[in-house]
């Protein structure tokens, strides 16, 4: 798999379906993770430029984990600078592929990382923005976790963000541990920001929480689990939305026999505010086949174009992110079936297709 991906990332295969690169491609057309798309193309370009590593991989020595830590010493620009250093990578090749099938795996990653710090002893002074990392993970019950790496100065910025709200609210006798205040203040923190209104706009609109719920469900009393969905994706229930409600502005949109948003009836070029939740409703995300951008990501195309008698309304939109929005306009198309799938065709007329989704068990 390793190998294929290789290939088909030098023949840049994943432009002929639109997407940017072989890890998009994977998440969108394997169903992949990100994590499992970057570790595949990794362990290509490893296989690639070590042989020796390859082979002992291949014959079974050396684990497909093993190769993903190889292959962080094998980015494009690391392979750019161990060229201008004039590093023998067969020597490297040697040495890693050695260490791999004979030593611990600790002492592999140890390896790797001191060819990279050697790859550049004594670079300039770092750009902080390069140092700073934050990943996030939602699970299954919309529950959040990350690990995020600061550099000195904007830690110290984050750490005095925090403490603000931590020395704020000490209520006698609180028995809540150092690492949950801490999360209270991490939430307070973007309460704060979200409800001061100065947080850049985000696709026309100002940054804001967002659930979706049935009106049964918003006027009832029940506990309703799993009733509510929100913007990120999140899934909450019926009382969690209701409380979120109380201090909160509520919008009602009327959905259709077919289970789509009625049209709003708003005779302009640009979707506004309350065409763009509609679509968002519908579409949920880029709906160009392969990709996964959320709503946030995306804009509204007109199917048909404006300057060409298209009206702007639910039935002429399409939600694609900004890469895709481009692709329509270069000759790519998308077109919504009376199911209400979408499909999408390349500029030749081929149709791009995904993996069928897995038939119910009988």
């Amino acid at each position: 798999l390793a190998r294929r991906v290789r290939d088909a990332e030098l023949s840049q295969a994943a432009e002929r379906d639109g997407l940017k690169s072989m890890r998009s491609w994977l998440g969108g057309h394997c169903r992949l993770s990100a994590a499992a798309a970057a570790r595949v193309v990794g362990n290509g370009r490893v296989l690639a430029h070590l042989p020796a590593l390859a082979e002992a991989h291949d014959a079974g020595l050396v684990s497909a984990e093993q190769v993903a830590v190889a292959a962080t010493a094998l980015t494009p620009e690391r392979l750019q600078a161990a060229a201008e250093q004039g590093v023998e990578l067969g020597e490297v090749d040697a040495v890693l592929t050695g260490l791999a099938v004979e030593q611990p795996h600790t002492d592999f990653v140890h390896a790797v990382r001191h060819y990279l710090s050697r790859l550049d002893p004594d670079g300039p002074e770092p750009d902080p923005t390069e140092g700073r990392r934050l990943s996030l993970a939602k699970h299954a019950d919309g529950t959040l976790s990350g690990r995020f790496e600061l550099d000195a100065v904007g830690g110290e910025k984050l750490q005095a963000a925090l403490e603000s709200f931590v020395q704020a609210d000490r209520p006698a006798g609180h028995e809540r541990s150092r690492a949950q205040r801490l999360g209270d203040a991490l939430v307070q923190l973007c309460d704060t920001s979200l409800a001061a209104g100065r947080l850049p706009t985000l696709r026309t609109v100002k940054a804001h929480l967002a659930v979706v719920i049935d009106l049964d469900d918003l006027a009832g009393t029940a506990t309703g689990p799993e009733a509510a969905r929100m913007g990120f994706g999140a899934v909450i229930s019926a009382a969690r939305a209701r409380w979120l409600a109380c201090d909160s502005t509520v919008s009602r949109v009327v959905f259709g026999p077919d289970g789509a948003p009625l049209d709003l009836g708003r005779e302009q070029r640009l979707a506004d505010r309350h065409l763009r939740r509609a679509v968002e409703l519908r579409d949920g995300g880029c709906v160009f086949a392969g990709c996964h951008a959320p709503t946030w990501w995306a804009e509204v195309h007109h199917l048909v174009h404006w300057l060409d008698g298209g009206e702007t309304n639910l039935q002429n939109s399409a939600l694609l992110c900004e890469r895709h929005h481009t692709k329509v306009h270069h000759g790519f198309r998308v077109e919504r079936q009376p199911d209400g799938r979408w499909r999408t065709w390349r500029p030749d007329g081929t149709e791009i297709t995904t993996l069928a989704p897995l038939a119910p068990a009988a």
